[in-house]
């Protein structure tokens, strides 16, 4: 499998298996069949609520199917409401012990906006810390303690801007290694991609095939777009497959996420096409700035964080 190869070495593999919003009751098999299928690489974070079910699945592998902890890659996420300083690490053992794992392969601030502790989804203006309160930089120094600590190989961050990595990147003793961020044909941010690109930051696609309301609306539906169809027919493939070769031909790890086998593999066998120079050309040309996963759950009234204070 193809891999992003970290500066010491660690490769993450270049396709994973996405968890958020995954039923519970079928995400077991599904990680079971993942595995089955080539999938070396899981993506979680507290926030799913599911890190439980991951932990037996990853328990029942090492047992039963020869696999070492070292042959899995394992990402979590740092929650909002654990962005003090002195919070990340019991967060992280937190994760690590729902995962039953002494370690992860890397750790993510999952968004640039802090809440009260133990606040799970805000509902009230009281539930938010200011990022003049509890600023980013503050957040990042935890990360790089549990770091230091061996429980993560590698940090980085979520859902953050160019501007927002920036302003990391002055203070950090160790820069963000990944950002994981919507990412598709129809939210390509060639911005973001340059910057990543220039400054070593590996970016990871979530939502690599678009979602939620998209489905509902053909202008905005990927899967209905004449250019990634007509590439999926001169192919012979699911147009899904092109959406993900695409990403993964810029450089860019994807986490499509599904507990259905079928589709499971179907996205894992992405990785037996190869679009060409015209292709990714063609596919360059569809970019709606089509961004669905806004924060908008942060963007209540009252609240200190707005769209345009969190993109940038």
């Amino acid at each position: 499998m193809e891999n992003y190869k970290f500066s010491n070495g660690d490769r993450m593999p270049i396709i994973g298996i996405g968890t958020w919003q995954s039923d519970r009751e079928k995400l077991f098999n599904a990680i079971i069949e993942a595995v089955k299928f080539g999938y070396r690489h899981i993506d979680c974070a507290y926030i799913y609520d599911n890190e439980d079910i991951v932990g037996e699945a990853l328990e029942y592998l090492f047992k039963n199917d020869g696999l070492k902890r070292e042959d899995i890659w394992i990402t979590s996420k740092l929650w909002n409401a654990y962005h003090k300083k002195g919070c990340v690490l019991p967060a992280i053992e937190r994760s690590l012990k729902n995962l039953r794992l002494d370690y992860l392969d890397l750790y993510l601030v999952h968004w640039p906006v802090a809440l009260k502790e133990y606040v799970k989804f805000p509902e009230k203006p009281e539930d938010f810390y200011t990022l003049e309160e509890v600023p980013l930089f503050k957040t990042w120094e935890g990360m790089e303690n549990v770091l230091m600590a061996g429980l993560t190989r590698h940090i980085g961050v979520s859902n953050f801007s160019v501007r927002k990595l920036e302003g990391l990147e002055r203070t950090a003793k160790v820069k963000p290694e990944v950002n994981q961020v919507e990412l598709n044909p129809y939210l390509q941010q060639p911005e973001l991609q340059g910057y990543c690109r220039r400054n070593k930051i590996c970016l990871t696609a979530y939502s690599p095939l678009g979602k939620g309301d998209t489905a509902r609306q053909n202008d905005l539906n990927l899967f209905k777009d004449p250019v990634l169809n007509e590439i999926a027919d001169k192919y012979k493939c699911p147009v899904s497959q092109v959406m993900l070769k695409w990403a993964i031909q810029k450089g860019i790890v994807v986490i499509p996420k599904s507990v259905t086998p079928e589709r499971i593999k179907e996205n894992f066998d992405s990785l037996n096409i190869e679009l060409t120079d015209d292709d990714m050309m063609r596919i360059s040309t569809i970019d709606k700035n089509n961004r669905i996963s806004y924060g908008g759950v942060f963007i209540i009234e009252g609240s200190p964080y707005t769209y345009d204070s969190i993109w940038d």
